[in-house]
């Protein structure tokens, strides 16, 4: 599945980080939350189209506190300059 979004509340800390992931296979939408950092509980929602999957991100990041950041792009420098080296 391609990563076609990502999110962060901008907290540090097993109780106050959230994260959340958007990716798509082309016919299947997943959406991906994390409460905690790593080994936090997660939860994953199939969509079967994008327009559900981002109301369902965006319903997230309301419920939640902080000051999200997207880190889409980031991510996809990333991953582009790992591919290159």
């Amino acid at each position: 599945m391609e990563v076609r979004g990502r999110w962060w509340n901008g907290s540090w800390g097993r109780l106050a980080r959230r994260d959340i992931w958007l990716t798509s296979d082309g016919r299947l939408w997943r959406v991906r939350g994390r409460l905690g950092g790593d080994g936090g509980r997660e939860i994953i929602h199939d969509f079967n189209d994008e327009g559900s999957a981002r109301a369902m991100v965006d319903r997230m990041m309301k419920a939640s506190a902080g000051t999200w950041r997207d880190l889409t792009e980031a991510m996809r420098q990333e991953s582009n300059r790992r591919r290159s080296d």
